[in-house]
């Protein structure tokens, strides 16, 4: 059964892991002490009370992975979120240990024990920690792969939601899932869903469950089922197996909800989108406004150049507006550089821009296709109507029309439009499939790190800048 291999993996991985801290600690006392190479004047302790600090260090440091719940399992653990588990533990340690040394006050151990050892050795074991700990994940995943450490899973119900975690499971098969079969009152038994068999109705599941044979239950009830839910939980966790809900809602809610505590009383919220917490509301402001008086900047001459070929070949103003939906549907002026020939805002309302438009000028096709037309934009970004990493706005004409067509398209409009955007940079600008890139926004806006806006940005240098969809 995998709950005893479960068992035994954990034992193993908090052994491995105080044998981790401990080598990154010696490591680090002989780079910054032993060897002599940084060792300060006031450094005078001797080795056996350095090494004697590891009977605390240890226990306190698997403690603190305890905490930040580093000794999960990792069959669908991320390693971005592990890692910030990681450092977390260990920032935790490092504070506790300076308040340690400080708090000594002129006991001469604490006063000369080494303040460079215990940073030095705050990086070294978040590194130590993190190559382990991959080390570790890959080693299961190839296991798993082949067949081995299985986790055996019974599915409740056909629906909607069973076929989406088969399918998951099927490609994924370093997760280690073995599904043993579907039980369902409304299929016959021997259907199934890619290899996955409906074994027995929900009225078998009692005499499964004291077979004893399954590690995890996972309810993939369709919604019609949903009265007979509490009755089966109830069973599932009489028989004390793992058990899991996986809802039937993806047609009415098709996102990642996040649960909140109202007194006691559970309650979902459809959408989960960082960007409403003011500290990450913050963050991403504080960096929109760095961002874009770099930029500005940096692309001044081009900027400038742009605006005098444009005066000198075509006549009309340099730079126009052009009202955009943003942020909670408020429209905006978005500023870029013309590129057409001027027109009626009639003529400019409700018209694509299709390939060989003779409306865009000779200079207007350079700079359409360097998207150096949307450099203006970053003024946009000082005054705070648009951000440098966000969906890109639409004019109001096509957002009453894509909102009727196309369903959760007036999502993106819960934060700030943007410059470039994660749909962008996956090669979705221009004329190209509305419905993919809403996906993308919408993945944006529920997954939002500052981290993503980095990584968009680096991107948008290699992939963004050049449009070949822009005519």
């Amino acid at each position: 059964m995998i709950k005893d291999n479960q068992k035994r993996l954990n034992r193993l991985h908090v052994l491995i892991d105080a044998m981790v801290i401990v080598a990154a600690y010696i490591l680090s006392w002989y780079i910054i002490i032993g060897s002599g190479w940084f060792r300060a004047a006031n450094e005078v302790l001797g080795p056996e009370i350095y090494l004697g600090v590891l009977v605390i260090i240890v226990p306190a440091y698997l403690l603190l992975y305890t905490i930040f719940h580093l000794f999960t399992p990792k069959r669908v653990q991320g390693r971005r979120q592990e890692f910030a588990n990681i450092f977390k533990a260990n920032l935790i340690g490092l504070m506790l240990s300076g308040m340690v040394l400080y708090l000594g006050g002129k006991n001469p151990y604490f006063q000369h024990f080494s303040r460079r050892l215990v940073v030095f050795f705050f990086g070294v074991n978040i590194v130590a920690e993190t190559v382990e700990r991959n080390f570790i994940r890959i080693c299961l995943r190839s296991i798993r792969s082949k067949g081995y450490n299985q986790k055996h899973v019974l599915l409740i119900g056909y629906s909607r939601a069973a076929e989406s975690y088969i399918d998951r499971v099927k490609a994924n098969p370093e997760w280690g899932y073995q599904i043993r079969g579907i039980l369902d009152d409304h299929k016959e038994r021997g259907e199934g869903y890619r290899g996955v068999k409906v074994i027995g109705t929900t009225g078998n599941l009692k005499t499964i469950l004291d077979m004893n044979l399954l590690d995890e239950i996972a309810i993939t009830l369709s919604i019609r089922d949903y009265g007979g839910l509490e009755k089966m939980v109830a069973e599932c966790e009489k028989s004390g197996v793992h058990t899991k809900f996986i809802p039937d809602y993806n047609k009415f809610i098709p996102t990642r909800p996040y649960t909140e505590d109202l007194q006691g009383l559970p309650v979902i919220n459809i959408r989960h989108v960082p960007l409403n917490d003011l500290l990450n509301a913050t963050m991403k402001r504080v960096v929109d406004l760095c961002g874009a008086v770099a930029a500005l900047v940096l692309f001044s001459p081009v900027m400038f150049i742009t605006a005098v070929v444009i005066k000198l070949t075509s006549p009309g103003q340099v730079i126009y507006s052009q009202e955009r939906v943003g942020l909670h549907n408020r429209p905006f002026k978005m500023y870029k550089f013309r590129s057409m020939e001027v027109q009626s805002p009639h003529q400019e309302k409700g018209q694509w821009t299709t390939p060989h438009d003779p409306r865009v000028t000779p200079v207007g096709k350079v700079i359409r296709s360097t998207s150096i037309d949307e450099l203006p934009q970053l003024f946009n970004v000082l005054v705070g109507s648009m951000s440098l990493v966000g969906p890109r706005p639409e004019r109001p004409f096509f957002v009453e029309r894509f909102k009727e067509e196309i369903p959760r398209y007036m999502i993106k409009h819960q934060v700030r439009p943007g410059m470039t955007g994660w749909a962008q940079i996956n090669g979705y600008r221009g004329d190209t499939s509305i419905e993919k890139r809403i996906e993308h926004d919408l993945y944006y806006i529920e997954n939002w790190t500052l981290g993503l806006d980095f990584k968009i940005l680096f991107l948008t240098v290699f992939k963004g800048f050049i449009n070949k969809n822009a005519y």
